[in-house]
């Protein structure tokens, strides 16, 4: 990071348990070293153990990142760079609308049987990310899985997980692949309305569709992150992590450049 965006960054940080009398102690690493490092990891694709010897050792900076993994703090911590970059852009902190699809990405060999499957319509042997993302193309909710689950089973369990965490949340689109009983299940036991935005019949080649290419331009920032290009995670919630990681440093810049420019 640089200096503009660890000002950023700082009071964004959750703060640590020994720091509020919950017990624990403190990081014998400079903590913006650590993150640093993480990011180093997912933005160049490599692996734990290859970790440079300019950042801490790699198994502190894999507890750093597995202890966030495991207690939710990379959400809180990416929800709270969202919402200053909404507020940035004159938006409310909370959505009220937002955009759902996935995306089929190759599985490494560590991915286990459990965890993987066959997309049929993509041909690719791996995992699905269903993500949900408000009309910024900001992340609101991430759920990652084998490749052959639908997209319509997923939507049922994202959406509740992004209901939840999102309240104001009244409307979402989707492509033609969100289509049927999940229509009427959003409305009648979430109260969303999930607006299908579909292709027209007498369309011919590359066509911008409404509001549906929003969340493509997410999946683009994930591929440019090359520990994203293909699943290495063992397990899903490491997956789920390493897009919010991504996203994080996507947001931590664009702040720093609002800042610059206001300065």
């Amino acid at each position: 990071m640089t200096d503009a965006e660890w000002v950023v960054v700082r009071p964004l940080l959750p703060v640590p348990g020994w720091m509020r009398g919950r017990g624990g102690q403190p990081e014998v690493y400079c903590q913006r070293a650590i993150l640093d490092a993480v990011r180093y990891l997912v933005d160049n694709g490599i692996k734990w153990r290859a970790m440079l010897a300019d950042f801490p050792p790699w198994d502190r900076v894999y507890a750093f990142f597995r202890r966030w993994r495991d207690h939710v703090l990379v959400r809180e911590f990416h929800d709270r760079l969202r919402g200053r970059v909404r507020q940035e852009s004159g938006r409310d902190a909370e959505p009220t609308a937002g955009v759902i699809d996935s995306q089929s990405v190759k599985a490494d060999a560590v991915v286990g049987a459990d965890s993987r499957g066959f997309d049929g319509g993509k041909l690719i042997n791996g995992r699905k990310r269903h993500v949900v993302v408000d009309t910024l193309g900001l992340l609101l909710g991430v759920m990652v899985t084998a490749a052959d689950i639908g997209d319509r089973a997923a939507a049922k369990v994202l959406f509740e997980r992004v209901t939840d965490a999102h309240h104001r949340l009244e409307l979402v689109w989707a492509d033609g692949g969100y289509t049927g009983s999940l229509v009427e299940h959003c409305l009648a036991a979430l109260a969303l309305v999930l607006a299908i935005v579909k292709r027209s019949d007498d369309m011919r080649g590359f066509v911008v569709l409404p509001k549906r290419w929003i969340v493509e331009s997410l999946f683009a920032h994930l591929m440019r992150s090359r520990r994203l290009v293909r699943d290495f995670e063992r397990s899903t919630s490491s997956a789920e992590a390493m897009i919010y990681w991504s996203m994080t440093m996507i947001m931590t810049r664009r702040l720093a450049r609002s800042r610059s420019a206001r300065a």
